[in-house]
């Protein structure tokens, strides 16, 4: 069995038809993406995927990175794949050109993500943090700032990481207590970080950390709460005026954490300042970190959401393969023993594990791409009006992107491991290991309740529910395209109406919210990120039940097969998926208050 095969029929189906790649290649920057350019890079990323970074995942998990005691050496192989990676210019590829970048739409290097991530993810985080402080220094930087970092991190030379958790403050980052104490042009850091990922590592000649920490006041005591907290740019290794690197900061790593999954990743317990005090240098304004480091953490936020529907998506490809190879009992209707057995992907019930599973990844990553899509549309947009609802949009999809796959694709290699049965609790395949590194993301850039608190408590009632009126808009436009197609109609009548309900359901909680009650309003917030990304779901597999009903008259051969399994993929998710939604909305509407009112002492 081969251990990584990309989705390239699906990713190409979404970038063509539903982002679409023609929209994208009209916008400032991007004339360059054409068709055979992105074929050109998708098959390139295919072969480094499958060929360089899926064989070094086994030993990855196994060995996995050791902390000598002053350094960290990651795993066999490691150090090779990622001067391919770089000499390939895979690192830049999203990039803007001026940083030495190749400037492809954020629409296809998230498309080669994926790839990254179902090949190897514990490899793939490395460059997608580089790629989140990329983006922090490139919007929020000086001048000199971004020309001194970002052509060596554009291209791979160094790598970044942003540095947040602390032992106190994990998602309360009020209590932060790193502090940063001002040294002339530059400032000294002292404080510890939690769990930063490739926090150190041999992959590169330097690592630049984003650093949260607070600066005391002529009084020596710093801002209570968030509003106090100010972003860093904090070298592994100083940087001479020439860009070649100077003395080691004061910067060193305590120990690493070892994890369930993702073992070949560093991650890292991070000192600073034990001998005085690490050199950093203020990233923006004073006291405005957190809402930068929130721009990172965003990129970061769509980048786990999309690790995750890779690795559900792996999954279940892994799993369809073994259930066609895979000879085991007879039809129903057979009673002869002596017959020979049937591959189990004859069985309904096997049927119904690959429909769950093909439902939520392709659902995650037409999600995943569409988002993509909105940030190149967003980023390029030069009417304030359309730039604003773009923003508005993205905002409003970022907890569902980051959450929905992170559970429900995570419930997709639960069924993928359920097809190979015993082989595949064993490590003779690598289900278990897709299970084990995706358990993580419904932790990863804020736990999976944070974000429901983030969906109910803000997302949808900011500007007076104007992100909220953008979705829903973009929602009837689908439901007015499919509504002419006769195979679609149930589909239509099923989403508006589980649409209208969530539209209920949200102003009932919104009036408890907003009048005094928000505790009973948010008790429930978690069900209600995963039932809202249950309709938006629902809504992108009636997007591409649009494209597929269309198209499937004229088509033939393996394209009236894709097609054809689009559509049924579409009515399995409604009639065993989104059905459940009214159920979950129905309940949230009462504001139920069990687990609010369930006291401590009666567990």
């Amino acid at each position: 069995m081969t251990d990584y095969v990309a989705p390239l029929s699906d990713m190409r189906f979404v970038i063509e038809r539903m982002a679409p790649l023609a929209a994208v290649t009209t916008l400032p920057g991007f004339g360059d993406a054409t068709p055979d350019l992105v074929d050109a890079v998708l098959d390139g990323a295919n072969t480094f995927a499958s060929e360089v970074l899926s064989p070094l995942n086994w030993p990855g998990d196994q060995v996995g990175a050791v902390h000598n005691g002053e350094g960290v050496t990651t795993a066999p192989g490691w150090q090779d794949a990622y001067r391919q990676f770089v000499d390939g210019g895979w690192n830049g590829l999203g990039c803007a050109p001026e940083f030495g970048g190749q400037g492809l739409p954020k629409l296809i290097a998230t498309a080669v993500g994926e790839m990254w991530n179902s090949a190897n993810m514990s490899f793939a985080l490395c460059p997608m943090l580089t790629q989140g402080a990329i983006e922090a220094i490139e919007v929020h930087g000086t001048d000199d700032q971004r020309a001194l970092w970002l052509p060596r991190m554009v291209s791979g030379e160094w790598t970044g990481t942003m540095n947040l958790t602390e032992p106190q403050a994990g998602s309360d980052l009020s209590a932060v207590r790193t502090r940063a104490e001002r040294d002339g042009k530059q400032f000294r850091i002292f404080g510890q970080k939690i769990y930063i990922t490739y926090g150190e590592h041999d992959l590169t000649s330097n690592i630049v950390h984003l650093v949260l920490a607070k600066i005391p006041g002529p009084d020596g005591k710093t801002i209570a709460g968030t509003k106090g907290i100010s972003l860093f740019i904090v070298p592994k290794f100083l940087v001479n005026e020439d860009g070649s690197l100077g003395e080691r900061n004061d910067v060193r790593v305590a120990g690493l954490n070892h994890k369930m999954g993702y073992r070949g990743t560093v991650n890292a317990v991070f000192n600073l300042g034990e001998q005085g005090g690490a050199k950093g240098w203020l990233l923006g304004e004073a006291h405005q970190g957190l809402s930068y480091m929130f721009h990172m953490m965003n990129e970061a936020r769509v980048g786990v959401g999309l690790g995750a529907v890779a690795l559900g998506y792996t999954g279940y490809l892994h799993s369809l393969k073994y259930a066609r190879e895979r000879p085991q009992g007879r039809h129903a209707s057979n009673k002869d023993p002596a017959s020979p057995q049937v591959p189990i992907v004859e069985h309904a019930d096997i049927r119904r594990l690959l429909l769950a599973q093909k439902a939520a990844v392709e659902g995650g990553l037409a999600l995943a791409l569409y988002c993509a899509q909105l940030i190149d549309l967003e980023r390029t947009c030069t009417v304030a009006a359309e730039r604003d609802r773009l923003n508005l949009l993205l905002d409003l999809l970022t907890p569902i992107v980051k959450s929905w796959p992170s559970e429900f694709c995570l419930e997709a290699n639960k069924h993928a491991i359920q097809i190979l049965g015993g082989y595949g609790y064993t490590r003779d395949y690598p289900l278990e290991r897709f299970y084990r590194d995706n358990r993580l993301n419904p932790i990863h850039e804020g736990a999976h309740g944070i974000h429901g608190l983030d969906l109910l408590g803000r997302k949808v009632a900011m500007r007076e529910g104007a992100a909220l009126s953008a979705l829903l808009s973009e929602i009837d436009f689908t439901l007015s395209a499919a509504a002419v197609l006769p195979a679609l109609t149930a589909h239509c009548t099923q989403l508006a109406a589980v649409v209208s309900q969530l539209k209920t359901t949200t102003a009932r909680l919104g009036l408890l919210r907003d009048g005094g009650e928000a505790p009973r309003a948010l008790a429930n917030a978690g069900i209600y990120l995963d039932t809202f990304g249950q309709v938006v779901i629902g809504w992108m597999w009636l997007r591409m039940a649009v494209v597929a009903a269309r198209k499937l008259p004229q088509a033939s051969g393996s394209e009236l097969d894709f097609y054809t399994g689009k559509l049924h993929a579409c009515q399995y998710f409604f009639r065993y998926e989104l059905v459940k939604a009214g159920e979950r909305l129905s309940l949230l509407a009462t504001a139920d208050d069990t687990c609010l009112s369930m006291q401590d002492a009666w567990f």
